[in-house]
């Protein structure tokens, strides 16, 4: 029998050359992820609902449009040898369907494309949400289940994609999901920006009694990211399924859970700001949740309230999480401790204050 004759191997990943796809490239997440690509010399590709000059400038090729349209997310990924779907709806408010739309519909759209266009290699950023009821979650690793029902939409709705990519993988497309917890750093453009907005106006408050939480620094978040695609596109037919990465998902954190009010502290500080020194209890916060969320029911109001029960619940609980799996199969490892992080947060910061 001659070479060309001989049967393709089975579960062999083998992505034709070709531009990698990050859906939600102009978020902070993605963003960095198509920096550490573009640092590779490979060629980039995007998918985002705005235009971003800077992006355009540093050589990602740049596809506008909405991830729910299975249309557009076709015509994005067609070429593309490898997808990180990046793009969420995020938030602890609004209508279900929204929530639906971006984080399932468009997970789905992309898994159909990848499907569609033989694109190998899908890596998902999930959230450690997904495994989140209201509970404290202390050290868990992947083996806990998902929860029968969720706090708010943006959970729930993550963990039927996070289902839908685990369950397409398979010999033609390799797949696995990411859980980063917290992810900071320089160029956040959710979390830090948020904190300081309420910070500045007097509303930053902890709730209870300091509870251990695991973050994760931005590069080392794009580092497990990087690590997850580098790990799938090069599996191979006998890989032990015990340690490979394909249709599982993974806690990803810097690994040493600190108290929350202690970060909270901390990112204050690195902007020249004082530590929150006002404290409620939970159970009077859980009774503000529930007024402020029944008067936002009752009037329809769209803006996101400044409490809510799945906000107070993730302040006032414990969350961290066993992240041996990620180090076991990933490689993982953690590229920039805590303090040189906030080290950097604080000099980036700095620079970006007006002289």
């Amino acid at each position: 029998m001659s070479a060309a004759d001989q049967p393709e191997p089975k579960g062999q990943v083998d992505e034709a050359p070709g531009p990698i796809m990050i859906t939600g490239v102009g978020g902070f997440l993605g963003r960095s992820i198509a920096r550490a690509l573009l640092d590779r010399g490979l060629e980039v590709r995007g998918l985002c609902r705005g235009d971003y000059p800077d992006l355009r400038e540093s050589g990602v090729d740049l596809h506008r449009g909405d991830i729910a349209d299975a249309g557009v997310v076709s015509e994005a990924l067609q070429g593309c040898s490898a997808v990180f779907h990046v793009a969420a709806r995020i938030g602890i408010w609004g209508p279900y369907e929204a929530f639906f739309a971006t984080n399932t519909t468009g997970t789905r759209n992309v898994i159909a494309a990848c499907r569609e266009h033989r694109i190998g290699t899908l890596v998902y950023t999930s959230t450690p949400s997904v495994v989140h009821s209201g509970e404290g979650l202390c050290g868990i690793d992947e083996s806990v289940p998902y929860p029968d029902h969720f706090e708010t939409h943006y959970p729930a709705t993550k963990a039927l994609a996070e289902r839908d990519v685990l369950a397409a993988d398979s010999p033609e497309l390799a797949t696995c999901a990411l859980r980063p917890h917290l992810v900071w750093g320089p160029g956040d453009t959710s979390l830090l920006p948020r904190l300081l907005a309420r910070a500045k106006a007097g509303r930053v408050r902890t709730i209870g009694e300091p509870q251990p939480i695991d973050t994760l620094y931005i590069d080392n978040a794009v580092h497990a990211h990087l690590l997850a695609y580098d790990r799938l596109r090069t599996r191979t037919p006998g890989e032990d399924p015990e340690t490979s990465p394909a249709g599982k998902a993974y806690f990803i954190t810097q690994g040493d859970p600190l108290p929350g009010p202690q970060f909270i502290a901390d990112l204050l500080g690195a902007a020249g700001l004082p530590a929150p020194d006002k404290n409620i209890s939970v159970a009077k916060a859980r009774v503000a949740a529930t007024i402020v969320e029944g008067l936002w029911t009752l009037f329809r109001i769209e803006r996101e309230p400044p409490i809510t029960k799945f906000l107070v619940s993730q302040l006032s609980t414990a969350h961290w999480y066993d992240i041996s799996a990620a180090r076991r199969d990933l490689g993982y490892t953690v590229q920039i401790p805590y303090a040189e992080g906030m080290d950097r947060l604080k000099t980036w910061l700095k620079d970006q204050s007006p002289s």
